[in-house]
């Protein structure tokens, strides 16, 4: 029993504890703002609502994963970088005879029916992406910026783009963009590649538009230009930024927003979860959750920076740029400024996929701190056995 509180004292002690309590606090934040967005959803004799009792679940699930992940060296895990790489692409392969949707988006096969649960591919690929791309980014860093290797690496990322995009996801797919080129970055690739990406990015706009964006997705961007022609599709936006302005400050107070507790703002609980934070706790719970957020993801990139090797740095940034870049995706459809694209707020928005593969990655860098960065000594105190008296 000695022995076994003595490895538990060593487990915790080795632990990233600012980078583990953190998310600990952002899960218990977006717990409670779920809670309030379900209760108007809630049968008579229930407690919980579904989505509520579902993101629960996968919170404490992934919490148990982080910490046994967190404990294996992340070795284990870039040792066989091809393997999950070809894991990764059948999943979402498997999408397109097996996906389904929302009844609402027919064009949308995003999701695997298990009968008793459904998974989200996209959100364990996000992080099977961040191990492949940063390992396949070491191997080349001597030759980061030959022409081949840009090729090899464009192509690296541009496959589960293109396969999440074609299943309708494309908030993800801007994820995966986002992650890699925030690694690209990391990996000291020349800016002018970054210009080269750019226009070619605007130059393939047109044909993306008209060969690959399905009606409802083009509808999307247009109603943020012609909101009075499209209102049924800007309803939900609509109200969304109308709740945020309605808490002010301080907030209409926890369980009292008008529009969250009369269902008002459509997926209030999934991608619209900052409406409910800024209606009910104002201005001071968004900066408090953005803080929480961006805490979290300036925390991975300095275990990345204290990490021995280089995949390693590349991995942990690839980890912080998905937690920023979700975050500033999600609140600009709150805010109106980008079009409803699907991304949730990482911590914060119900979905059992997207919580459990927040934590995974989180247990990916957690083991990078335990197993690759430098560890503050132990002081040991040695007693003279043989002591004069």
């Amino acid at each position: 029993m000695k022995q076994f509180l003595n490895n538990i004292r060593l487990f915790w002690r080795e632990t990233d504890k600012l980078l583990f309590l953190a998310s600990l606090l952002a899960s218990a934040f977006g717990l409670l703002m779920v809670y309030s967005a379900t209760r108007h959803d809630r049968l008579e004799d229930q407690l919980f609502a579904r989505d509520f009792l579902i993101m629960f679940i996968a919170t404490m699930l992934g919490i148990v994963l982080c910490l046994i992940i967190s404990y294996f060296n992340y070795e284990v895990f870039t040792r066989y970088w091809m393997i999950i790489g070809g894991i990764c692409i059948v999943s979402l392969l498997l999408l397109f005879r097996f996906g389904t949707g929302p009844d609402e988006r027919p064009d949308v096969h995003t999701w695997l029916n298990f009968k008793v649960f459904s998974i989200q591919p996209s959100e364990f690929v996000k992080i099977g992406f961040i191990i492949t791309f940063g390992v396949h980014l070491d191997r080349l860093r001597d030759r980061i910026n030959k022409p081949l290797s840009i090729l090899q690496l464009g192509l690296h990322a541009m496959i589960p783009t293109f396969l999440v995009l074609e299943t309708g996801d494309m908030g993800s797919a801007l994820v995966f963009l986002v992650i890699a080129a925030a690694m690209l970055f990391v990996s000291g690739l020349h800016w002018g590649y970054f210009l080269g990406g750019i226009a070619l990015v605007a130059a393939a706009a047109p044909l993306v538009w008209t060969y690959v964006f399905s009606s409802i997705q083009k509808n999307r961007f247009l109603a943020l230009i012609y909101p009075d022609q499209y209102p049924a599709i800007i309803y939900q936006q609509k109200n969304g930024i109308t709740a945020i302005g309605s808490g002010g400050l301080t907030g209409q107070g926890l369980f009292k927003g008008a529009y969250t507790q009369a269902g008002v703002v459509p997926e209030s609980r999934n991608d619209m979860i900052f409406t409910v934070i800024g209606e009910e706790l104002g201005f001071v719970g968004c900066i408090a959750a953005l803080g929480l957020l961006s805490f979290i993801a300036i925390r991975m990139l300095i275990i990345g920076r204290k990490s021995r090797e280089r995949s390693t740095n590349l991995i942990c940034s690839g980890m912080a740029a998905m937690i920023f870049g979700q975050m500033v995706i999600n609140v600009g459809m709150c805010l109106m400024l980008l079009p409803v694209i699907g991304i949730t707020l990482p911590f914060f928005s119900a979905g059992g996929s997207s919580n459990l593969g927040v934590y995974l990655g989180i247990g990916l860098v957690l083991s990078i701190y335990r197993h690759n960065c430098e560890q503050e000594a132990v002081k040991i105190k040695v007693y003279d056995s043989l002591k004069k008296d």
